[in-house]
């Protein structure tokens, strides 16, 4: 056990066994505090606490003797203490399991020390309150794999909505997976023992789409012979999901707008005022704020909607979990009575090269795809490239020599018909940089000053190409 003093008022505990962390915390926070005090495991920290009494808690998960998160609350710390959760398993059980502690914050492993630092100021200003304390979800993944640091932001987000029903905006490319953080966010928060109701605003015919939300009474239009409950009523005391809301038809927009404000909605044909007992979870790969500008989606409504963003990073920016996710796949598969498979080294690399436009979606269906035609148990990157090429596109597409080999195929064609007359650079310079321009627009979600950062051009003469090639900069 050691002790430091310094300038201040306040007590630090930290619980950490491995030196040089302890080491670095404690000259991290040495201007922080009046006394740091370092313990190596619970049995420590319980003794220390015994007789002292901190201002914070800041402690590892797993410790020599047990779980630092779950023997916390037994352990006679004041339940005004705040505690500041730092951990190597990052994941979102550990988050929610933080936050079911009552922790004032959760910093996964290896931490910035600016945001460390940032924290403990933060924390040493208040005290936790009781009603900010959860009861843990059982469930530990909810649907969620992956460790990158971008999913970390994620995990701490859903991990602090656990307790309050505020609006969420869960932002991302398609098959990012937002219905399942959406689901996520159901079974952690307060309302999970309610249910979980979700709506396609994109599917749903635009003049059946209230009727959908709100329900109908009987007659209330042309074939409606009974009553019918919308998704508010279904999903009253849950949550429900608005998947593809910047789908939404603007007409449709002003009365959610007003459900938002006064909790309130009436059936359609109907006369009653109804309760809108909910928690709104709404989602979209649209980028938001550029429909509001083109005056397609209310600014007022995205404001109610977007209290609390949740940006989903697409596959190619978390590389890392493709290994995570394909063991998930595969063993989501094998209950779903697939062959249990294995996947080769140079198989994994080709998956991680990939550059998954269809994201986490993609993945999933090419490892089932995987699963059912590979001969053997252990998958091959012959197998991989084969699926890959199958799916429409090359296993190292996006490399230089794919790209090559793609020009000689179509000059070789070309040049065949006809001698290949009719400007053979400007058309091929053409098609390239049509392709060029859709993908970075999508991977800039439409934003044009973001797309042409990325492209190395001004936006005026981003602006003058998308209309020389004919492309429609909201729908690349």
């Amino acid at each position: 056990m050691t002790q430091a003093r310094a300038a201040g008022g306040k007590t630090i505990l930290l619980v950490e066994d491995d030196p040089a962390i302890a080491l670095i915390v404690r000259e991290t926070l040495a201007g922080e505090c009046a006394h740091f005090a370092s313990v190596t495991g619970i049995a420590e920290r319980n003794a220390w606490l015994a007789e002292n009494r901190p201002d914070l808690i800041i402690t590892d998960v797993v410790l020599p003797d047990g779980d630092g998160i779950d023997s916390l609350p037994g352990a006679g710390v004041d339940p005004l203490t705040p505690v500041i959760v730092l951990s190597a398993r990052n994941t979102l059980d550990t988050a929610v399991r933080a936050t079911g502690i009552g922790s004032y914050d959760y910093l996964p492993k290896p931490f910035d020390l600016d945001e460390l630092t940032a924290s403990v100021r933060a924390a040493l200003q208040r005290r936790v309150l009781p009603s900010e304390r959860v009861e843990p979800a059982t469930d530990d993944s909810h649907g969620l794999v992956g460790r990158a640091p971008a999913m970390q932001a994620v995990y701490r987000t859903i991990a602090r909505l656990a307790t309050n029903d505020l609006a969420v905006l869960i932002l991302g490319e398609s098959g990012t997976g937002k219905e399942v953080v959406a689901r996520a966010i159901h079974a952690t928060g307060l309302r999970r023992k309610g249910p979980f109701v979700a709506i396609n605003m994109a599917a749903i015919p635009r003049e059946l789409i209230e009727a959908e939300l709100f329900g109908h009474e009987k007659g209330a239009f042309t074939g409606a012979t009974s009553r019918s409950a919308g998704r508010f009523e279904q999903a009253a005391g849950g949550t429900l999901f608005l998947d593809e809301i910047g789908d939404m038809p603007i007409e449709a927009q002003t009365r959610l707008l007003r459900v938002l404000q006064t909790s309130e909605y009436s059936t359609v044909g109907g006369s009653q005022a109804l309760r809108a007992d909910v928690r709104v979870v709404a989602a979209t790969h649209r980028d938001m704020r550029a429909l509001v500008a083109d005056g397609r989606f209310r600014e007022d409504l995205f404001y109610r909607l977007n209290v609390i963003p949740v940006t989903l990073p697409p596959l190619r920016e978390r590389r890392s979990d493709i290994a995570a996710l394909v063991r998930h796949f595969v063993e989501a598969g094998r209950h779903a009575g697939l062959p249990d498979r294995q996947f080769a080294p140079a198989a994994m690399q080709l998956l991680e090269r990939h550059d998954w436009p269809g994201n986490v979606r993609e993945l999933g269906n090419v490892v089932q795809r995987l699963a059912v035609l590979s001969r053997d148990t252990v998958v091959t990157a012959h197998d991989v490239a084969a699926v890959l090429r199958d799916g429409g596109e090359e296993a190292d597409a996006g490399t230089a020599e794919s790209i090559a080999r793609a020009v000689d195929d179509w000059a070789r064609k070309q040049l065949a018909d006809a001698g290949g007359e009719g400007d053979l650079h400007g058309r091929l310079l053409a098609i390239v940089e049509a392709a060029l321009l859709r993908r970075t627009l999508r991977a800039a979600r439409g934003n044009q000053l973001e797309a042409a950062r990325r492209l190395g051009i001004n936006r005026n003469t981003l602006r003058k190409r998308l209309g020389q090639l004919a492309i429609d900069p909201t729908h690349p």
